[in-house]
């Protein structure tokens, strides 16, 4: 047991919101990551967020909505297009929100977001990342690797059922666990080898 209670520790990664200078939403078809992130914003935890993704590079174009229900069955040009919807419908003014487009994984997510902060000259010392439960440990990596003078909070949601109390309980929380087990060594491997 005490295996997959550090299995879990590792990927579920979590910490406590502080006040940052942007709130990082990596793309998706959960746009329950873009609601947390317009709470975050909402309570005053930072006034910039920045949802990032064109679509995935497996599907090659914008599939379909996963949830919520009201967006299913939309169609989004771009994952940001999508979670930017989301936020603005939560309250969240255009004027704070500043879109990635092109990233179609979650290393590009970090990469071109940072291209992007840079071309605007924002340098961020703190920023909290609003992401899927079971995604946290790597997109935190990434970022971590990309930004190694950045603070980051992550303040990961549930969007799809699949929690740290309950992955090991059916075969869908396995495989996406495990999934991302594999990628994290996979993926960071090869980016030390080069």
């Amino acid at each position: 047991m005490k295996f997959y209670d550090a299995l879990t520790d590792f990927i579920f990664t979590e910490q406590k919101p502080e006040k940052a200078d942007a709130i990082f939403v990596p793309g998706g078809l959960y746009g329950e990551i873009a609601q947390h992130a317009a709470e975050l914003y909402q309570q005053g935890f930072a006034s910039l967020i920045v949802p990032s993704g064109k679509y995935s590079i497996v599907e090659g174009k914008f599939t379909e909505v996963q949830s919520p229900e009201k967006y299913k069955g939309r169609y989004f040009e771009t994952e940001s297009d999508f979670l930017t919807q989301i936020l603005v419908d939560e309250g969240v003014k255009k004027s704070d929100i500043l879109q990635e487009k092109e990233a179609s994984y979650t290393y590009q997510n970090a990469l071109f977001t940072k291209d992007l902060l840079k071309t605007k000259g924002l340098h961020l010392k703190k920023v909290i990342l609003s992401c899927q439960a079971y995604h946290a440990r790597r997109c935190l990596m990434y970022y971590q690797l990309l930004y190694p003078k950045t603070e980051f909070y992550v303040v990961p949601v549930n969007a799809d059922g699949i929690t740290r109390e309950n992955w090991k309980k059916n075969e869908e929380g396995i495989d996406a666990v495990t999934g991302e087990l594999s990628r994290i060594v996979k993926q960071f491997s090869l980016m030390l080898e080069r």
